[in-house]
């Protein structure tokens, strides 16, 4: 079987478990389900529909789609259905109010780089068929601003809407600067943080720097219009390229629906019960600290010991920070 038809499968697979689960009003038992659907009852054995279905439960969880696991019959707790309630994946109809249209036109024009013009064209026009009215002479005489509190954000945005190169002296990791000389391709933010990809001339590669890191001004170096943008640029993989390298992985417990983006890095997925799950990801000192501790309560830090007190005091300064103390010394 080929790599093609086995994806197809396992995507009509999925899909048709959603809508089952999606369906009904009553939670569903897994034999059920194995009856109903025709890729779990051509499962050769037990063993194989368990793994099977395990590991379809698990993806969709990991996807968002919030799957609940209830017992079928008070009497006979052993017995567990599984239903997905309708009221959390589905979206109410989007409606627009004139500001918020205006506000929309501008966001495409401060967009309107080499790099993601075209997104944001195609964001308009979706809008458009959709019914949208889309007036943008209400922004007439509006300049939209992305405000950062980086200094090179708005001279590397001007050289990237007029694909000029530039140069600039960049601190490294060891805290040594060096000169730098770029042919910006996009900026991203990226986990918090302004970076700019493009094409590193000194040493004929393409990297990514982060905008916090430029000392002093950005200049330009060459003229307006002088190189192209790759077509396939995709600038999460540079800044992905140059991610450091995980210090072991960290065991996490996560409310079932939550931590999505802690989800998709898993290793390891398990369900503990009805309302949590544990999740083996990657440990990224620092970054997996933000991502659980951006979850409050929806997420517990188990391991190691090194994530467990950088959540704890990531939440203990959050929580300095919202006291009437600390309030009142900011007054």
């Amino acid at each position: 079987m080929s790599a093609t038809s086995a994806s197809a499968e396992k995507t009509e697979r999925l899909l048709n478990l959603i809508l089952a689960l999606k369906s009904t009003r009553r939670p569903i038992p897994k034999e059920k389900l194995r009856a109903a659907l025709p890729a779990y009852a051509e499962a050769p054995s037990d063993e194989a529909f368990d793994r099977m279905f395990e590991r379809d439960k698990d993806e969709l969880r990991e996807m968002g789609i919030p799957i609940t696991t209830t017992v079928v019959d008070v009497l006979f707790d052993d017995e567990v259905g599984y239903r997905i309630d309708s009221s959390e994946t589905s979206l109410p109809e989007i409606t627009f109010e004139p500001d918020e249209v205006a506000a929309l036109a501008l966001a495409a024009r401060a967009w309107s780089t080499a790099s993601i013009s075209g997104a944001a064209t195609a964001g308009l026009r979706k809008l458009r068929l959709a019914g949208v009215e889309i007036d943008e002479s209400l922004a007439a005489g509006v300049e939209p601003r992305i405000r950062t509190a980086d200094p090179a954000f708005e001279p590397v945005r001007a050289a990237l809407s007029a694909r000029q190169p530039i140069t600039f002296d960049y601190r490294k990791n060891d805290g040594s600067i060096g000169l730098r000389h770029v042919r910006p391709w996009a900026l991203k933010h990226w986990h918090g943080r302004w970076y700019v990809t493009g094409f590193d001339v000194d040493r004929g590669a393409e990297r990514a720097f982060r905008l916090s890191r430029v000392v002093g001004p950005v200049r330009k170096k060459g003229r307006a219009g002088s190189y192209e943008v790759p077509a396939d640029h995709v600038p999460e993989v540079s800044l992905a390229a140059q991610a450091p390298e995980p210090e072991g992985t960290a065991t996490i417990r996560l409310r079932h629906g939550r931590g999505h983006l802690l989800r998709q890095a898993a290793l390891h997925t398990r369900d503990v019960d009805h309302r949590w799950s544990e999740v083996e990801v990657p440990y990224e000192r620092g970054r997996t600290e933000r991502d659980v501790a951006a979850l409050g309560s929806h997420a517990v830090a188990l391991a190691p010991a090194e994530l467990v007190d950088g959540v704890r005091e990531a939440l203990r300064r959050v929580l300095e920070s919202h006291s009437p103390m600390s309030r009142g010394q900011a007054e």
